[in-house]
């Protein structure tokens, strides 16, 4: 290599880290993420089970989860058009029907039930989901019902008993806009949704859906922290108090169920 392109790689600026994510993950200079990241640990599993043959339905899937992600591997990865036989977005939430990440779109009611006929679907992608569901054990049977025998249901949500799910639990609900506000100050308004946290336990999920029809492939994960309210030194609080977490207590489920 010669002494000009050293100093033409010398003269490109180099951006420094902004946000508190970025100071406390210098790789993500290199392709937007941190090797913590839960978005991408959740996605690249969901590939890692996509065949070019399924029907995938994104359950609770709003106006586009993936669409606008600012990471673009995460956008890329979180489109699965393209890459199975056929994509339909269901929410219960009007904001599905201006989704443009499907061949389809399904508006559903609170009741949990789904209309779509048996093992309508190959796997079904809930990303930041089940933490809301308001009827659980219609939902799981309506969820178990639609799913093809060999099929997955795959989430990331909450643990009912991690830091998020115990904070969450203890600020009163007229509250959590608020405090969301003041943790997650770059959160996007329109994807704040009350938690409820029925389907946020192991023990929940198997009674939910039992062993001897499914198979459960769920581990925790804690990911990078995020509610610091643009505050380094909060945001080094949360690394380390998640380096210390035991198992049972971690922040997130990555749940992959597998019907049998």
């Amino acid at each position: 290599m010669g002494h000009d392109t050293l100093l033409r790689q010398d003269a490109i600026p180099r951006r420094e880290p902004v946000t508190v994510e970025e100071r406390l993950f210098r790789e993500m200079g290199a392709g937007g993420y941190s090797r913590q990241d839960h978005r991408m640990e959740y996605i690249v599993r969901v590939n890692a089970l996509l065949r070019p043959d399924m029907r995938v339905m994104e359950f609770g899937a709003g106006r586009g989860k993936w669409s606008h992600d600012p990471v673009p591997l995460r956008r890329q990865l979180g489109d699965f058009r393209g890459r199975c036989a056929h994509v339909t977005a269901c929410d219960v939430d009007e904001a599905v029907l201006g989704n443009e990440t499907a061949d389809a779109v399904e508006l559903v009611g609170h009741d949990g039930l789904l209309p779509f006929p048996d093992a309508s679907f190959d796997l079904i992608s809930a990303f930041s989901v089940l933490e809301h569901i308001e009827t659980p054990e219609r939902t799981a049977e309506e969820l178990g019902r639609i799913l093809a025998p060999g099929g997955w249901l795959c989430a990331w949500t909450p643990n009912r008993w991690g830091y998020v799910g115990i904070g969450a639990r203890l600020i009163p609900k007229r509250l959590h806009a608020r405090v969301l506000r003041m943790v997650e100050p770059r959160r996007v308004e329109i994807d704040s949704f009350v938690p409820l946290y029925t389907m946020n336990t192991e023990a929940a999920r198997k009674r939910l859906f039992p062993t001897d029809r499914f198979e459960h492939f769920t581990y925790a994960f804690d990911g990078q922290p995020f509610y610091h309210g643009e505050n380094i030194v909060l945001g080094k609080f949360w690394e380390l108090l998640f380096r210390l977490t035991p198992g049972p207590l971690k922040g997130y489920h990555m749940v992959f169920i597998r019907k049998r």
